[in-house]
């Protein structure tokens, strides 16, 4: 049968934009785009030390077979959760498929009817879709402006005489029974523009007002902290925190997500996360090798550390090569160059690749029209001269 009218006229629409996406063929260029920041998803260490645990414990169960509320909590899971937990110190962590699980299902069942979301603007999509699934309220904030988050929250609350102490497992207690419950959500490293928030302002100012910060730290496992615990931890603020979301598909290059907290907000999610509730969970490799990339975190000092100076190096050579305007202002490993137009961005894409370098446009729709970019991810395989190179012909393709 045909697609319907409408939905081509749709496809149309982004190809007269030159905004079609298409499935990218498999390369073996250089790599400035994958999230595999410090190399783990091609680590033969992690698949084959993986492999032997399983083989060791004699798991030899190819799938999951249901969820994990019906057949598919195989005892690998709560070592693995155990771990995590202990890890990132957290009171407990729930596994979920991936980090669009996690989110979509966080936000759908947490905040409930009359509560209020107050999410940043550049918000992933994963936890955009999860706030317009829930029955809560949501307004969001201007990127990073705290002063704009507070006028938010005054509309639903007044200041607290005292700032109410923060549980162990990360709970604060709402201050009037008769305001609403306001949930703060942001993300430690935006996809997009590889920046971060003043955190510890944003804990404060959570404090302040009695509301339940949530942050997303899929961009930050493997990056930062001394053993890539993320950016919480890393500050020393992860206690001070309601929910962490972390994400495996990227900076452990692996597969699933997990949400941080405490014991009850574990129990609730198992209970009304729909997400996590209705589908089969993730396979005994799969959790095995979340285990495994976890380990191998512990002792993977000098590789997190050389993602470092190669983000430093990147910021240091894109300034001596005239390039700082155009970059967005990131020490992540996520750096943006602003090229408006997706013809003109996707163009200069092409000529990198055909150079050798894999660097991908993002263009709008994904980002607002006239904020089309080059979106470089910097990786601890990276080399200087890679760097110097792909820097080098950017300035020569842009200007």
């Amino acid at each position: 049968m045909k697609l319907p009218e409408n939905l081509n006229q749709k496809l149309e629409i982004r190809k007269q934009n030159n905004a079609l996406r298409q499935l990218p063929i498999e390369n073996n260029l250089i790599d400035f785009t994958s999230n595999d920041y410090i190399g783990f998803s091609k680590s033969e260490t992690i698949f084959k030390q993986a492999h032997h645990y399983l083989f060791e414990n004699g798991i030899t169960q190819n799938g999951a077979t249901g969820s994990r509320l019906i057949s598919g909590n195989h005892y690998l899971y709560q070592i693995t959760e155990n771990f995590i937990a202990r890890f990132h110190d957290a009171e407990s962590a729930l596994i979920f498929n991936s980090g669009y699980d996690a989110n979509v299902g966080f936000f759908s069942a947490v905040p409930q009817r009359n509560d209020v979301i107050l999410y940043d603007e550049l918000s992933h999509a994963s936890i955009r879709d999860g706030i317009s699934m829930s029955n809560a309220k949501s307004y969001k904030f201007i990127h990073n402006d705290f002063e704009d988050l507070e006028r938010l929250i005054l509309k639903f609350q007044s200041p607290k005489p005292q700032i109410p102490k923060t549980s162990e497992a990360g709970q604060r207690p709402t201050a009037d029974s008769q305001l609403p419950t306001i949930y703060i959500v942001t993300e430690t490293v935006f996809s997009m523009d590889g920046d971060c928030p003043n955190l510890e302002e944003l804990v404060t100012l959570s404090e302040k007002y009695a509301c339940y910060l949530v942050i997303d730290e899929a961009h930050t496992l493997g990056v930062f902290g001394e053993k890539g615990e993320g950016f919480a931890q890393y500050l020393d603020l992860h206690n001070r925190i309601f929910a962490r979301i972390m994400t495996f598909g990227k900076g452990l290059g692996c597969h699933g997500a997990a949400v941080l907290g405490s014991a009850d907000l574990k129990e609730y999610l198992v209970n009304f996360a729909r997400s996590f509730i209705y589908t089969t969970g993730l396979s005994p490799h799969s959790v095995a090798t979340i285990l495994t990339a976890y380990h191998q975190l512990e002792i993977e000092k000098e590789t997190i550390e050389k993602l470092r100076q190669n983000i430093v190096y990147f910021n240091q050579q894109k300034n001596l090569l005239g390039l700082k305007p155009m970059f967005v202002r990131s020490k992540s490993a996520i750096q943006s160059a602003i090229i408006p137009g997706n013809e003109k961005v996707k163009q200069i894409a092409i000529q990198l690749q055909e150079k050798g370098f894999d660097v991908k446009p993002i263009l709008s729709p994904t980002v607002p029209e006239g904020q089309e970019r080059l979106r470089f991810c910097i990786h601890s395989y990276n080399s200087e001269e890679e760097i110097n190179t792909v820097l080098e012909l950017l300035r020569d393709f842009v200007f």
